[in-house]
C-alpha cells in the first residue's frame, strides 16, 4: 500500500487557505536523500515526516531544497493529522522531537485550536547587510536580526502589503526577511509577510516560525502578552499568538486537503 501521506492547509479553517503542508508517516527510518526527494516531489513549502518515537514523534521538515530546524505550519499539520485521524486522543498533548528540541501541541476541544509550545527569540536591533533595502524596497522603522532571519517594521500595513521583493537579489544577502507593522483593523493586532527565496519558497504563505520572532518583538512594543496576527499572503491565515517567559503559544486551526498513499 505505501506510506500514507497528507496535504493540511494549516492556519485556516478553509480549504485552499493559509499554508499547505505535506505530512508523511513513516514506519521506519528513511534516509535524509529519500526525504529530501519526497519534499521535492510534493513541492510545497515543507513536507514534514513523522516517526513514533518513546511517548511521542520524532519530526523533520525539509523545503523542496533543504532541511529546516523550525516549521510552525508542518508542526500544526502534524499535529492535525494526530488529532483528525484519531492516532492521538484530543486529549493528550503531542510530543515532536525535532532538531529545535521538544515541542509540543494541544488541542482545544472546545473551540478547535491547536496551539503549539515553541522558542521565541528577540530580534536585536542592527544595521541593514548590503543589498537588503535595493532587494527589499521598504523604508523601515526599526531592522532586527535572529540568526539568519531579519525583521523589518514599516509604518503601515498597505506598505506590508504592497512590498514587490527582488527575489533574485534577495537570496543572494539573507536567508529569511519578516515585514512586518501595527494593523488599525479590528481583526488582528499585527501584520507580516515573511520571505525565503534562498530555501526555495519566494514568499511562505503562513509562518509559525516567523511569528517566534514577531511575538517577542510586539511584546515589547505594545506592553502586552496575547496578540492576533495576520500574515498576509496571497493565500493569507490567522494566529493567536501568546508570550509565557521564553516560549510563544502558537495557535491556529488547520483543514485536511487530501490523503493518499506514497508508493514506494
Amino acid at each position: 500500500m505505501g506510506l500514507t501521506m497528507y496535504q493540511v492547509d494549516a492556519f485556516t479553517s478553509e480549504l485552499f487557505k493559509g499554508n499547505p503542508a505535506a505530512v508523511c508517516l513513516l514506519d521506519q527510518p528513511r534516509e535524509d536523500s529519500w526525504m529530501q526527494a519526497v519534499a521535492y516531489e510534493m513541492n510545497l513549502s515543507e513536507t514534514a515526516f513523522l516517526l513514533p518515537e518513546a511517548d511521542g514523534y520524532r519530526l523533520r521538515w525539509f523545503t523542496p531544497k533543504t532541511e529546516v530546524k523550525l516549521c510552525g505550519h508542518a508542526t500544526l499539520a502534524s499535529a492535525h493529522v494526530l488529532y483528525t485521524e484519531k492516532l492521538l486522543p484530543a486529549d493528550h498533548e503531542a510530543r515532536f522531537y525535532t532538531l529545535s528540541g521538544l515541542l509540543t501541541a494541544k488541542y482545544e476541544v472546545n473551540n478547535g485550536l491547536i496551539e503549539l509550545n515553541f522558542p521565541a527569540a528577540l530580534p536585536f536591533a542592527c544595521e541593514p547587510p548590503p543589498g537588503l533595502l535595493e532587494a527589499l524596497p521598504v523604508k523601515p522603522l526599526y531592522i532586527g536580526r535572529v540568526n539568519d532571519d531579519y525583521l523589518l517594521e514599516v509604518a503601515t500595513e498597505e506598505e506590508v502589503r504592497a512590498v514587490i521583493p527582488d527575489f533574485p537579489r534577495l537570496a543572494e544577502v539573507v536567508r529569511g526577511a519578516i515585514v512586518t507593522a501595527a494593523s488599525a483593523a479590528k481583526e488582528y493586532d499585527f501584520i507580516s509577510r515573511f520571505f525565503a527565496p534562498l530555501e526555495g519558497i519566494n514568499e511562505d504563505p503562513v509562518t509559525g516560525s516567523a511569528h517566534c520572532k514577531l511575538a517577542p518583538y510586539w511584546q515589547e512594543k505594545l506592553k502586552r502578552d496575547t496578540f492576533t496576527a495576520y500574515q498576509a499572503s496571497e493565500r493569507g491565515g490567522f494566529l493567536q499568538l501568546t508570550m509565557t517567559g521564553n516560549r510563544v503559544q502558537i495557535g491556529g486551526r488547520a483543514v485536511t486537503v487530501l490523503k493518499g498513499h506514497l508508493l514506494v
